[in-house]
């Protein structure tokens, strides 16, 4: 039981994380977009944070539960929730007003108000309003009679009119969708200059409400986040894409989580705002000028890419040539992908070949996210018009891309494709593709197995691994797996692969065992995990356990861990570090050794109860020694990062990992320079 041991809770652990983020923006050596780029990406985890973590703990409080397992009180966890928010976005504040707006002027970069403008440019931008965005701007009159459903994570005005003493209000969307939030000014000084679309808004508000009289107009920004959490209570597999439809609808009415409003807006008003929006207290977050910040990951600088990251080539994969069959060397041996040292161009070539050879019959794949214009997709369909046998399974309950799967499920369908949507109540998050190829009178198989999803757009920014075999005892488990998830039935005893939702939890904890037996005498054993959160208090216990019998472990996790390290008795020998770097790091590996041998699989699941209990899951081995080797010496180069990595410990304190004397080493760098070497020497 937790309260038999210690653990932290999940949400403030990951608010530990989003602080990772911050320090990123805070990074003096990161080039300066990158520095706005981390602000935005701290701001965009923070909505989603609050729209599914906060959601969560909201319903419990109303249902009046109370995890016992792990003991903690949710209103409590609320309550630290918005003191840790509030002293994080006085950092964030800070960051942007004091520090890097100061260096972007210094970089002739300039982000404009109304007062900072010439008369030119006033009236430049008076008739770029009235061409381009007054059309788009339609007030909505508000009373205490009626007052509208307020769109989620989008940006409104507050607007106050008032007409011989008497107040109006009204509410208005600002259209970031149809006309960018971002708008260069012309200048005559060479200056690269930008004003916000709100702020522009702003400006000319008065020409909004020529259908009214007023005395006075004042606008305030404010926008809402509401519980996004689906409600999807059904039983049968028929029914699910109705429901779906229907959650997807109902979102859009969740409860509000939180309120961000302009710190200068009136408390008047604001308490009109939560009269009817119906915001818990803890829920107020007063901001600055810049509400949805994660816009600003496409703040535009021009041509000025020195003050980006500079370009990386991506590798190519010795042995493997774009130009040519992928199946031949792959019938031959192994071959690792790592993303995003190495080009995409691989896995896409497999699947786009799959599509067009002759000699293939049959596709499988699972599909989780996908590009927006998604090329997977597009051989898929090919594939099936070329006469292929093609099973698509769907999950179309990836949270965020719910709307996006149900779109791919009819193109798909339309297309001829065979397409799966598995059990309503598990989630498919494996990362595979299983084809089968005539090859004579035999039928072989190839796959290509990952720890990330098909999509060609992440994969140029997320650390992933994927593995391409012919390796017959895979492919076997490959097509047993396959087959039962077209029934929605589960199997728990493969021969080479380790599966949730049946299988993963046991097979992990004999890893485990065997390590403490082997510990116990005498023998020096340890294990790496690395993962994105480790969450899960039965594994963490297990670790505990297994630190007691001397079992030396070292843990990268990016994102949540509620595992403590160094406390006497429990975690004495468990070191836990996490990168945040240039790419987000989100392969899963788990490294046994036993002294004289080691395992190694590659695994889709993170250390979650979601993950290991509720999920569909593949963890595969890395059979080939030479990979072997590779995938060990890259999380050596892990462990050694004293520039990007932090310590993770009791004190959660996001210390940096430094080394007093010698070299400096960083991870996603020294990864890049270790593939590139080895390129160049085969």
């Amino acid at each position: 039981m937790a309260d038999q041991f210690p653990v932290l809770n999940r949400e403030l652990s990951w608010l530990q994380f989003n602080e990772r983020v911050l320090q990123e923006a805070a990074d003096e050596t990161v080039p300066l977009l990158e520095r706005i780029k981390f602000l935005a990406i701290y701001s965009s985890n923070l909505s989603e944070f609050y729209s599914v973590r906060v959601a969560i703990l909201h319903r419990m409080v109303e249902n009046e539960l109370k995890n016992k397992k792990i003991g903690f009180k949710p209103k409590k966890i609320l309550k630290q929730i918005q003191q840790s928010v509030l002293k994080l976005d006085k950092k964030f504040d800070y960051l942007f007003d004091q520090v890097l707006t100061k260096h972007l002027e210094e970089e002739n970069i300039n982000i404009l108000e109304a007062d900072d403008l010439t008369d030119d440019q006033r009236t430049y931008l008076h008739t770029y309003f009235q061409d381009e965005i007054l059309k788009h701007l339609i007030p909505i009159w508000v009373s205490d009679a009626f007052f509208p459903n307020v769109n989620g994570r989008t940006l409104q005005f507050m607007v106050k009119l008032t007409h011989k003493g008497k107040e109006r209000l009204s509410i208005i969307d600002i259209p970031k969708n149809t006309v960018s939030r971002f708008h260069r000014v012309p200048n005559n000084e060479g200056q690269h200059e930008i004003i916000l679309l709100d702020d522009i808004i702003l400006m000319f508000l008065e020409n909004v409400y020529t259908a009214v009289e007023f005395d006075d107009i004042s606008a305030y920004r404010f926008q809402i986040t509401r519980d996004s959490e689906l409600d999807l209570d059904v039983d049968r597999s028929d029914k699910f894409l109705e429901v779906l439809k229907k959650s997807l609808v109902d979102r859009k009415k969740g409860k509000v989580i939180r309120l961000e409003y302009d710190a200068n807006m009136p408390p008047s008003l604001l308490s009109y705002l939560d009269a009817h929006l119906e915001v818990d207290d803890d829920g107020f977050i007063p901001m600055n000028r810049y509400m949805i910040f994660s816009d600003f990951i496409d703040f535009p600088i021009g041509n000025r890419l020195d003050l980006a990251y500079e370009p990386v080539l991506p590798l190519a994969i010795a042995g493997l040539d774009i130009n040519k069959s992928l199946f031949k060397p792959i019938k031959k041996r192994d071959y690792l992908i790592h993303l995003p040292y190495q080009t995409y161009d691989y896995v896409l070539h497999f699947i786009r070949e799959s599509a067009i050879d002759p000699s293939v019959e049959e596709i499988n794949i699972t599909l989780y996210r996908v590009a927006n214009n998604s090329n997977i997709i597009n051989a898929l369909v090919i594939a099936a018009k070329n006469g292929k046998k093609v099973n698509a399974f769907l999950e179309v309950k990836a949270r965020f891309d719910e709307k996006a799967n149900l779109y791919w499920y009819t193109k798909l369908e339309e297309a001829g494709v065979n397409v799966y949507l598995g059990n309503v109540n598990i989630k498919l998050h494996a990362k595979s593709c299983l084809v089968y190829r005539r090859e004579g009178k035999r039928r072989a198989a190839y796959t290509y197995l990952s720890t990330g999803n098909f999509n060609e757009k992440t994969a140029r920014i997320y650390c992933d691994i994927g593995l391409f075999t012919a390796n017959k005892n895979i492919t076997r488990d490959l097509k047993r797996l396959f087959a039962g998830l077209k029934k929605s039935v589960y199997y728990d005893n493969y021969n080479t692969l380790i599966t949730a939702p049946l299988s993963m939890r046991g097979v992990f904890y004999e890893k485990i065992d065997k390590l403490i037996q082997l510990s116990q005498r005498g023998i020096r054993v340890s294990m790496v995990l690395k993962m994105n959160s480790l969450t899960d208090e039965d594994i963490i216990q297990k670790l505990y356990i297994a630190n007691n019998a001397g079992v030396r472990i070292h843990l990268i996790v990016r994102g949540m861990c509620c595992l403590i390290p160094g406390k006497v008795g429990f975690s004495e020998h468990i070191y836990v570090m996490s990168i945040v770097d240039r790419y987000l790091e989100h392969a899963r590996v788990w490294l046994f050794d036993y002294g004289d041998h080691n395992e190694i699989y590659l695994s889709s699941a993170d250390l979650m109860t979601r993950n290991l209990n509720r999920r569909v899951e593949i963890a595969f081995p890395i059979v080939d020694s030479n990979l072997r080797t590779e995938i060990y010496n890259l999380m050596q180069i892990q462990l050694k990062d004293n520039t990007k990595a932090r310590i993770i410990d009791a004190q959660q304190k996001n210390r940096y990992k430094r080394s007093p004397v010698g070299q400096s080493n960083r991870a996603q760098t020294d990864t890049y320079e270790y593939l590139k070497d080895k390129l160049e020497i085969l």
